[in-house]
C-alpha cells in the first residue's frame, strides 16, 4: 500500500521511525511491563498563523496526516524510553487503521491486544497548530468508542502482569472504570490522564494511584481556574481529596506540581527549550512518568524525568514523531544538574 503524506519537514517520517533507537537500545526482557489502554487516532494536522475563533475562517499553511491518539502517543513515548509496552484498544477496518498499527509496530509497541473493528472508521483528531505552537483539537471517537468493558476481560491476564496501567478518557467511561477495577484487583499501579476532562467526572475515575491533568483540565474538574504555580497547588490538593494517591498537574512551560497523600506539595520547573509544537507534550509527560514509576523511581525523580520528556516533545512537530528516546532525555537531564 502506498501512502501519500504531506511533510512539514523533509526527511521526517510520520511514524517517527527516524527517531527510534536500535532494538538493542529499546525494550529489554528485564524491563517492567507498561500496559496502555486507550485511544488510537489518525491526526489530521493543519498549521496556521492563528487559531480561528467562532465563525472565523483562517488560511492554513500546511497539512499532514500523523498517527496519534492519547493512548497510542503515550504507548510510543513509553516504548521510545525503553519500556516493554502493550497497547489495548481498537482501530477501524480502513486505511488509517492499517497505518496506525504499522506505526505502533515500528515503534516496538506490542499490538497483539489491538482489535480491528469491522465496518467502522478509525478514530480521528483534527488538529490546528498556530505560529506559537499552541493547538486546538477536535476528536472523533470512531473505533475507540467501540472498546467496551467486556473487551478487557479477554486481556485481564495481560493487565495482571503489568507494573503500570496507563489510561485516558478518549475511551468510553465504563471501559476506563473497568480497567481501573481490574488493575486494582491485581495490585497494578494506575496512572490516569483525565483528558478530555469534564466538570462532572465520575468520582470512581479518580480512585487511581496517579492522575496527570494539565492546568486547564485540572481547573475544569475542580471548577477553579489555574493562573500560576500557587493556584495549581490549591487545585491539585482539591483533586487529591477525591481519591487518587497523587496528583501531578502539568502547567506548560512552568513545569509540574505534585501533591500526594504523604503531604508532599512541590513545584518542579520544566527545562527551557525552543517550542515548535506542544501537541505531544502532555502525552510524552505521562508516558515518561509511567516508565519512571514502573522502574521504581520516587515521585520527585519520576516527575523530573517526565518534565524533561515533555519539554523535548515540544521541540518537534507532531505527537508520535516528537516523542524523545531515553538518551535524549538523559542528555537534557544532565544539563540541568
Amino acid at each position: 500500500m502506498k501512502w501519500l503524506l504531506v511533510e512539514f519537514l523533509s526527511g521526517k517520517s510520520h511514524c517517527g521511525i527516524g527517531a527510534i533507537m536500535s532494538k538493542s537500545e529499546t525494550a529489554k526482557p528485564d524491563e517492567p511491563l507498561v500496559v496502555v489502554i486507550g485511544s488510537i487516532n489518525m491526526d489530521l494536522v493543519v498549521k496556521t498563523a492563528v487559531l480561528p475563533g467562532p465563525g472565523q475562517t483562517v488560511q492554513g499553511r500546511n497539512f499532514a496526516s500523523i498517527p496519534g491518539g492519547k493512548g497510542a502517543n503515550q504507548a510510543v513515548a513509553a516504548s521510545r524510553l525503553g519500556a516493554r509496552v502493550h497497547m489495548i484498544g481498537k482501530v477501524g477496518s480502513d486505511h488509517f487503521g492499517e497505518h496506525l498499527l504499522m506505526c505502533l509496530d515500528k515503534n516496538q509497541v506490542d499490538t497483539s491486544a489491538v482489535v480491528v473493528a469491522e465496518g467502522i472508521s478509525s478514530g480521528l483528531a483534527i488538529v490546528m497548530v498556530d505560529g506559537q505552537g499552541e493547538n486546538s483539537i477536535c476528536v472523533v471517537a470512531g473505533a475507540n468508542g467501540q472498546v467496551q468493558p467486556e473487551d478487557l476481560a479477554a486481556q485481564e491476564e495481560l493487565i495482571s502482569r503489568a507494573k503500570v496501567v496507563v489510561l485516558q478518557l478518549e475511551l468510553p467511561v465504563p471501559t476506563v472504570l473497568q480497567a481501573i477495577r481490574l488493575a486494582r484487583k491485581h495490585g497494578v499501579m494506575t496512572i490516569l490522564d483525565p483528558a478530555p476532562a469534564a466538570a462532572d467526572t465520575p468520582p470512581e475515575l479518580l480512585k487511581v494511584d496517579i492522575i496527570t491533568p494539565n492546568h486547564i483540565e485540572a481547573g475544569l474538574m475542580v471548577g477553579e481556574p489555574i493562573a500560576d504555580v500557587r493556584s495549581a497547588k490549591t487545585v491539585a490538593a482539591a483533586l487529591l481529596a477525591n481519591g487518587p494517591e497523587a496528583v501531578v498537574v502539568t502547567i506548560g512551560e512552568k513545569g509540574a506540581v505534585l501533591v500526594d497523600k504523604s503531604d508532599n506539595i512541590r513545584h518542579f520547573p520544566a527545562p527551557k527549550v525552543g517550542i515548535v509544537d506542544t501537541t505531544g507534550a502532555g502525552d510524552a509527560f505521562t508516558g515518561a512518568l509511567s516508565v519512571a514509576i514502573a522502574r521504581g523511581q520516587k515521585y520527585s525523580d519520576a516527575i523530573r524525568y517526565a518534565n524533561t520528556a515533555g519539554a523535548l516533545a515540544c521541540t518537534k512537530f507532531g505527537a508520535q514523531p516528537a516523542m524523545p528516546n531515553h538518551r535524549e532525555v538523559g542528555e537534557l537531564l544532565s544539563k540541568q544538574s
